[in-house]
């Protein structure tokens, strides 16, 4: 999942929300036990110190203060309270006696020191006591210290459990939400996907055909979808329309063209009394018609293969003789060297050992060879070599040279139509964009595929893939 996407936001933030919720809900729920089970003890032990000055005035009448002291003491220690009060010099006044098996010695806790003023829970060894020690102060005369101590290990054990056991509910709880929170919004941007999905696979033949169907789509997504039915179906009619108009504007210029091209042949064969100005003149014209009706028959042919009006004539096609004969004319018209090799490993048994039979086209594949072969020789100054082997029932064709190639961000787009690369080292001058795109329809019409492979400086090589023809008993 990407971090940028919509569903991982969604994620992290509803999980977010969740645990700071859980988490704040568990800390109020932890305060709240605590408030229960301790702060009861630490109130009584507040109230115990704060009266202790007055029972002890109160019990002194009848027996001097240290009387009143050791009274005071025994009349308020318990089980688990303890009461320890020292002298001013140190000295143990009282001391109450617990239960040693249940409550900590008070003493041991005092001589540990940092006694809070305050009633706060202390731990000591294995055990948790509430804890505080304050003056003793009689008929404004301070007397000496007095410590208080209540065991609370029960309660805060059970505090403690009650806080794990939280906290373990709390993560659980968590987890299951995070779960329940993925799982829902992967559920819900489901169609999103699928939308996704269908837009990145569709090709401009589905335009018309292709529908989004999302029946348990929110409505939300169901409009969005609609919406982009919609939109299907308005590209599909403007390619359809484009794509009448790219033909019928071929088909209606081709004519008037070639007539202009015929009297422009005409009048430089007759033309005996014309400058060399205006032969050159009527000369680059002529070129000009014939090139312009070349990319005309392109535009066609492309219009033609866009509409399934682009019919093939498959057969078997010897591919050694048909690559053979490209080599001569290619030889022929540029006056260089066109290498060729074979090689047939999957050979088939019914035909002879070194020919390598294809089913297509034989006049579009041928049309094709030529065109790249051309190109081969227009970017490269070195010799260019057709190889011609068989691989897991294809044959495979490859057209390379050592030129100038083809850097990387232009490899992607060279089969697109009218594309023509910026770069003055591989633009050419008498190009018009429409070459590749027409192979890769022909090629793709005879079931088969082209590839390129390109790196700067070191040539390029451009694959065709076909069937291989199997004779049928």
């Amino acid at each position: 999942m990407s971090p940028t996407s919509l569903q991982f936001r969604l994620t992290v933030e509803l999980i977010a929300i969740s645990v700071i919720s859980l988490t704040s809900v568990s800390i109020w729920a932890g305060w709240r036990m605590e408030q229960t089970l301790i702060n009861g003890h630490k109130q009584m032990l507040e109230y115990i110190a704060m009266r202790f000055p007055d029972q002890v005035a109160m019990y002194m009448e009848t027996g001097g203060i240290n009387a009143g002291i050791e009274r005071t003491s025994n009349k308020l220690s318990t089980a688990r309270l303890s009461i320890l009060v020292k002298s001013a010099e140190g000295e143990v006044i009282a001391k109450s006696v617990n239960n040693p098996d249940n409550v900590v010695d008070i003493a041991a806790i005092v001589a540990s020191g940092n006694i809070p003023t305050t009633p706060q829970v202390v731990q000591f060894a294995d055990r948790y006591v509430v804890m505080c020690g304050n003056g003793l102060t009689i008929n404004g005369k301070l007397v000496g210290q007095v410590y208080l101590s209540q065991d609370i290990t029960n309660e805060q054990r059970q505090l403690n459990n009650g806080i794990y056991g939280l906290a373990m509910v709390s993560i659980s709880a968590t987890i299951i939400l995070i779960l329940a929170i993925a799982y829902r919004i992967r559920t819900a941007l489901a169609p999103l996907a699928q939308m996704s999905q269908i837009a990145s696979d569709i090709s401009i033949e589905d335009l018309s055909i292709v529908k989004l169907q999302l029946a348990k789509a929110p409505d939300e997504i169901k409009g969005l979808a609609q919406a982009f039915n919609e939109m299907l179906f308005r590209l599909s009619e403007s390619w359809e329309q484009q794509r009448q108009f790219v033909g019928n504007v071929s088909h209606e210029l081709r004519t008037p063209l070639t007539v202009i091209g015929g009297y422009l042949q005409s009048l430089l064969r007759r033309g005996d009394n014309l400058s060399v100005y205006q032969t050159q003149a009527i000369s680059t014209a002529s070129a000009e018609t014939e090139r312009t009706i070349q990319m005309l028959q392109d535009l066609l042919d492309l219009a033609r293969a866009d509409s399934g009006n682009l019919h093939f004539r498959q057969s078997p096609v010897f591919l050694n003789t048909l690559v053979a004969e490209v080599a001569v004319m290619s030889e022929k018209v540029s006056d260089r060297p066109v290498k060729v090799s074979f090689s047939n490993q999957d050979s088939n048994p019914d035909v002879d050992q070194d020919d390598i039979v294809a089913l297509a086209d034989q006049d579009r594949l041928q049309q094709v060879l030529i065109n790249l072969v051309d190109n081969a020789i227009k970017y490269s100054a070195h010799t260019v070599e057709i190889k011609l082997e068989t691989k897991e029932e294809q044959a495979i064709i490859h057209i390379c040279d050592r030129g100038i190639g083809i850097p990387l961000p232009h490899q992607q787009r060279v089969f697109e139509r009218f594309y023509r690369s910026d770069d003055p080292s591989t633009r050419s001058r008498d190009g018009t964009g429409l070459g590749l795109a027409i192979a890769k329809s022909l090629i793709e019409g005879m079931n088969g595929r082209i590839s390129l492979r390109s790196k700067p400086n070191e040539g390029s090589t451009f694959t065709i893939t076909l069937p291989i023809w199997k004779p049928t008993l």
